[in-house]
């Protein structure tokens, strides 16, 4: 766990660009829109739908764009229809990699990821094969600097969060993904700031990467990133501190 949160903190500084968030707002709006398709527009009455915008809010996303992005998945409003597509692989050195798309053209989507898996000697799986590697897990970031952690433990502990971890200068709040949101709530209640908040996923089983090899994952894993059609990606490697200290400098 360490490793990833420490290579989350990274990705969270170099994704603070303007650019950056747009992006963040792109992936924000696919998700409310699917979340509202699949399970209508009422929040009270669709909890991937409340997820999203909680996700979308601690991101600072106007209230305007969440509501056009519910409007376009229950139809009020045009345009193309997304479809959600996920994909499993194996990436260089036997990491195990996780990727979700939200796409309008699904034969682009599967021919982007697969042409990068390829291009960095991996190849994807039979669906079923690394999902098993990771857990489902809401995780909420805050600033040291905005709570101390005993107080934040007050907050978080009773609304059911199973763990607080620190990592440079941020908190990670880990919950349950059925107390996410009370555990968000709790917090704004409080008026403590919140960087992100999101359902993600956390892997059992890690595999440590030497510097040497770091370089051909990263890459992959930034490369799928960057693609459009592509909502998040996860995957079970974790970095030594040494090149960690290296990457961040």
């Amino acid at each position: 766990m360490s490793g990833h949160s420490k290579w989350s903190q990274i990705k969270r500084k170099k994704a603070a660009t303007d650019a950056a968030r747009g992006k963040v707002f792109t992936r924000c709006i696919k998700e409310i829109t699917i979340a509202a398709r699949t399970g209508g527009g009422d929040p009270d009455a669709n909890a991937r739908l409340r997820t999203a915008i909680t996700a979308a809010k601690a991101v600072n996303m106007p209230a305007a764009n969440i509501d056009r992005a519910i409007k376009k998945g229950t139809g009020e409003l045009g345009g193309s229809t997304i479809e959600e597509m996920h994909f499993e692989g194996y990436g260089p050195h036997g990491v195990a990699i996780l990727v979700e798309c939200a796409t309008d053209n699904r034969n682009r989507a599967a021919g982007d990821v697969r042409h990068l898996f390829t291009k960095f000697g991996g190849s994807l799986a039979a669906a079923g094969a690394v999902s098993y590697l990771f857990k489902s897990c809401g995780l909420i970031v805050i600033a040291k600097d905005a709570i101390a952690e005993d107080a934040l433990l007050e907050i978080v502990l009773e609304p059911g969060a199973d763990d607080v971890t620190g990592e440079g200068d941020a908190w990670e709040v880990l919950t349950p993904p059925a107390r996410f949101e009370a555990v968000h709530e709790a917090l704004v209640a409080r008026q403590v700031p919140i960087q992100s908040a999101e359902v993600t996923k956390l892997p059992s089983v890690q595999v440590t990467l030497t510097e040497q090899d770091a370089g051909s994952v990263l890459r992959l894993v930034e490369l799928l990133e960057e693609n459009d059609d592509v909502q998040r990606v996860y995957a079970n490697f974790v970095l030594p501190d040494e090149v960690l200290a290296k990457l961040s400098q």
